[in-house]
C-alpha cells in the first residue's frame, strides 16, 4: 500500500502554494497590465500637421514605411501660405493646430511644414508631453551625405528652395553648418510656388515653368550636388525642377527621412503599432475644404481619400492647453 501522506503535511503544501499565489499573482497582473498599456499605447495615432496639403507628402512617406499606423493630418488651409508670415504668427497658428491634434491623443507629432520647423519648432517642443518631430534635420542630413557621396573633400555648395520665412530663418543654413562646416548652403526664396500648388496649377503651366525657370537660375549655375526641396508643397514640381537643374543635381525630399526618422523614434518608444499593414488610416482635418481640396490631395498622395472634417479656424483659437 501507498503511504497516505499526513494532513498537516499536506496543509502545509496548500499553505505554501496560496503563499506562492498571492506573491506571483499581483506580480503577472502587473505585468499582464504594462503590456495592456504598452500595446494601447502603441495602437494611438501619429499627429501630421501641415499649413496646407503639402504636409500629405508627408504622410504618404509615413504609410509607405509605417503601414500599420494610424495617421491624423491637419492641415490649416484657411490661413495659408505661412511663409509671408512673421515668426510671431507662425508660432501662434502652429501651437493652435497642434493643440487640436492633441485631442486626438496622438504618441508623436510631425510638424511636416518646412516654415513651422525652421522659426518654432524649438518652442514647441517644450509644450507638448509627445515628442514632435520636424522635416528641417532629415532634410538637411539627407542633403549633406548625398553632397559628400559626390564631392567627398574640400568646400561644397548645395542649394535650398523655400519660403521667404524658412530662408530668413536661416535655420537651413545653421542646420548643415553643423553636420559640416565645408558644405555651403545656398537658399533662393520662393514665395509664389506654394499660391500656385494650392490653387491647382499644373507642372506643365507656361506661368509655373517661367516663375521656376526664374526663381531656379542663380542656383544653376553653381552646379550643386544636391538640392533641398525646403517646402513640403514643392515636391508637386519635383519633375519641372529636376529637369531645369540638370543631371547633375539631386532633388532633396525631406519626407522620406522624416518618416525613417519617426519610426526610429517609435521603435525607441517601443511604441510601433503592432497590426498589420492594412490597419493603417489616414483622417483629415482641414480649416478650409475649399473645391479643389480631392484633385489636390490626389496628387499629394497619389491616391485618393475620403472627404476631410472641416475645423473653424476660431475654434482653434479657443482650444484649450494640455
Amino acid at each position: 500500500m501507498l503511504a497516505r501522506k499526513p494532513i498537516t503535511a499536506g496543509l502545509a503544501d496548500y499553505l505554501d502554494n496560496r503563499r506562492l499565489r498571492e506573491s506571483w499573482e499581483p506580480m503577472a497582473l502587473e505585468i499582464v497590465k504594462k503590456q495592456s498599456d504598452r500595446i494601447s499605447e502603441a495602437t494611438r495615432p501619429i499627429g501630421v500637421f501641415d499649413s496646407g496639403l503639402g504636409g500629405l507628402t508627408v504622410a504618404q512617406a509615413l504609410h509607405r514605411h509605417l503601414p500599420a499606423e494610424s495617421l491624423i493630418y491637419f492641415g490649416d488651409t484657411a490661413r495659408l501660405p505661412y511663409g509671408t508670415k512673421s515668426p510671431r504668427t507662425v508660432l501662434q497658428f502652429a501651437r493652435q493646430c497642434l493643440r487640436f491634434l492633441m485631442q486626438m491623443n496622438p504618441k508623436l507629432l510631425v510638424v511636416a511644414c518646412n516654415t513651422v520647423s525652421a522659426t518654432a519648432l524649438q518652442d514647441l517642443l517644450t509644450e507638448f508631453s509627445v515628442p514632435v518631430i520636424g522635416v528641417l534635420e532629415p532634410g538637411a542630413e539627407a542633403a549633406v551625405r548625398l553632397a559628400r557621396r559626390q564631392r567627398p573633400t574640400g568646400d561644397c555648395a548645395i542649394g535650398l528652395l523655400a519660403t521667404e520665412a524658412t530662408i530668413a530663418s536661416r535655420a537651413y543654413v545653421q542646420a548643415v553648418n553643423r553636420r559640416d562646416a565645408a558644405v555651403h548652403l545656398v537658399g533662393r526664396a520662393c514665395p509664389l510656388l506654394v499660391p500656385m500648388i494650392e490653387e491647382g496649377r499644373a507642372e506643365d503651366s507656361s506661368v509655373v515653368q517661367a516663375v521656376l525657370a526664374e526663381y531656379l537660375a542663380p542656383l544653376k549655375s553653381l552646379n550643386p550636388p544636391a538640392l533641398i526641396l525646403g517646402c513640403t508643397h514643392y515636391p508637386i514640381y519635383a519633375k519641372t525642377i529636376s529637369r531645369l537643374m540638370g543631371p547633375l543635381t539631386t532633388l532633396v525630399d525631406s519626407a522620406d527621412q522624416t518618416a525613417l526618422v519617426v519610426r526610429e523614434k517609435l521603435t525607441t518608444m517601443a511604441a510601433l503599432h503592432p497590426g498589420e499593414p492594412e490597419d493603417g488610416t489616414l483622417t483629415c482635418y482641414v480649416t478650409d475644404q475649399g473645391q479643389r481640396f480631392e484633385s489636390l490631395a490626389n496628387r499629394f498622395l497619389g491616391r485618393s481619400i475620403s472627404q476631410p472634417v472641416w475645423v473653424d479656424p476660431e475654434v482653434l483659437e479657443t482650444t484649450s492647453t494640455e
